[in-house]
């Protein structure tokens, strides 16, 4: 990836949406943070006059990307024999999709990982010989063996270590369950190779595990989805790895300055997913604590924070908290500030003022609640207890319903017969194709933006 030019330097804006004013003794404050990159990746957009740019020599800046992709040969793979032959095309579609100059290696996933090209603990810088060599190198991928998922993350992480690429990523796909190594060994991986690079995750076919494949690609800030039919591999792996060559800045972090007297409750993820940060702060100096974002290219997310602050009296105001997108120095310095806003909080005695809820809060604590019902109803119809997954999906119907997240409705439906959406009425479907429920568990924590 080339350095940045003045057409593509990435601009970040940061707005804050609340109801700042509480009623005496109020102590909780929401806020919605909108965090927007522009100008950097695929648009070239012009500069948002109060956003603040990456400059062109900014720590943390791309000296280029890196990926790696991780494909499960188990014996699995095998059954049907399209599932693994969908699989090589797959990845032979994403090579096809890397920019000139990109490091990539691809590894082959089984009870231990190994290295299908280049090799020799190295990575490939893609042109046109190279994507050929790979492609040729696909191959030879066969199935057999077994599942240990953590081998596969640890070499991807040895690879990308190699590379001095700011961005650096991982392509995973599993068609099975871990059954080759201890939970213990996955959740250490993972811990390891946190913040060193981000990774999707996907899982094609139904026989894994939705909880293994989403805790992969929540730990390592990535996507997790399941491809249901294999023939849908070669789209969904190229749609991937554009999305991967569009990210221009990585290791951005959101950080959190408050005052004296105030906790932090929570810091979430709310869009494009639901993702909680908030046992990933790592300590930025006196009252600081960063949170970590990954890599951005044009796009915008929006984050839930929630503060308590001490008491006070009518008419007092304080600054709750002061919210700020950084670029840590990888040398230690002073890291560069891209954009910030201001969560403030007012004590008044107007009712109607104080007791008002900010639009923004109410649709993500909705879908963020959204996300836990679904889950907490399927886990319910798993276990046999019909009467709490029929009233935890209907909850779900309701929410979805009432926030016109289309798209969840449409994979509820497919679980529950509606009877009444606006109150959440259901019956649970007698048969439910095991894709149907898979893909609803999966997709759970997708929301839809906040009409503003």
């Amino acid at each position: 990836m080339a350095n940045f030019s003045k057409s593509h330097v990435p601009q970040f804006s940061v707005e804050v949406y609340q109801n700042a004013y509480l009623p005496e003794g109020g102590r909780e404050v929401n806020a919605i943070v909108t965090v927007t990159s522009t100008g950097g990746g695929t648009t070239g957009g012009a500069p948002l006059s109060d956003a603040a740019a990456v400059p062109a020599h900014a720590p943390g800046q791309p000296s280029g990307a890196a990926v790696v992709i991780m494909v499960d040969c188990s014996g699995s793979m095998d059954y049907p024999p399209t599932k693994m032959r969908n699989a090589r095309d797959a990845t032979a579609a994403a090579i096809d999709t890397l920019r000139d100059g990109t490091s990539f290696a691809v590894v082959a996933g089984t009870h231990v990982a190994k290295e299908v090209y280049p090799g020799q603990g190295r990575l490939a810088v893609a042109d046109a010989q190279t994507r050929a060599q790979a492609k040729g190198a696909l191959r030879a991928l066969g199935a057999g063996g077994g599942t240990a998922i953590g081998t596969w993350l640890r070499l991807a992480d040895r690879l990308l270590g190699a590379t001095d690429a700011e961005i650096r990523h991982g392509i995973l796909l599993t068609d099975g369950r871990n059954e080759h190594e201890s939970p213990e060994d996955l959740r250490a991986a993972l811990e390891s190779c946190a913040g060193r690079f981000t990774c999707d995750a996907r899982g094609v076919g139904t026989d894994w595990e939705v909880k293994e494949v989403t805790a992969i690609a929540s730990a390592l800030l990535g996507t997790a989805d399941i491809v249901a039919d294999p023939a849908g591999l070669a789209a969904d792996f190229t749609q991937m790895m554009e999305n991967a060559m569009g990210k221009e800045v990585a290791d951005v972090a959101l950080r959190l300055w408050t005052p004296v007297g105030v906790e932090i409750r929570f810091v979430k993820q709310v869009a494009p997913t639901v993702v909680d940060l908030t046992g990933r702060r790592t300590e930025a100096g006196p009252r600081a604590g960063d949170y970590p974002t990954g890599s951005w290219g044009d796009e915008s997310r929006d984050y839930h924070v929630c503060v308590r602050v001490p008491q006070a009296g009518i008419g007092q105001e304080m600054l709750a908290s002061r919210v700020s997108l950084v670029l840590p120095d990888p040398a230690g310095g002073t890291p560069h500030t891209l954009s910030q806003g201001l969560v403030r909080a007012v004590w008044t005695e107007d009712v109607a003022a104080s007791t008002a809820i900010n639009p923004q809060v109410a649709h993500y604590t909705g879908q963020a609640e959204l996300a836990q019902v679904i889950q907490q109803g399927l886990d319910a119809r798993r276990s046999g207890d019909l009467d709490g997954a029929t009233a935890k999906l209907g909850r779900a119907v309701q929410l979805a319903s009432a926030s016109g997240n289309e798209e969840t409705a449409k994979l509820l439906s497919k679980v529950v017969d509606v009877v009444d959406a606006a109150t959440g009425t259901v019956r649970l479907k007698a048969k439910v194709a095991e894709a149907d429920s898979m893909t609803l568990e999966t997709r759970s924590t997708k929301t839809v933006r906040v009409k503003k």
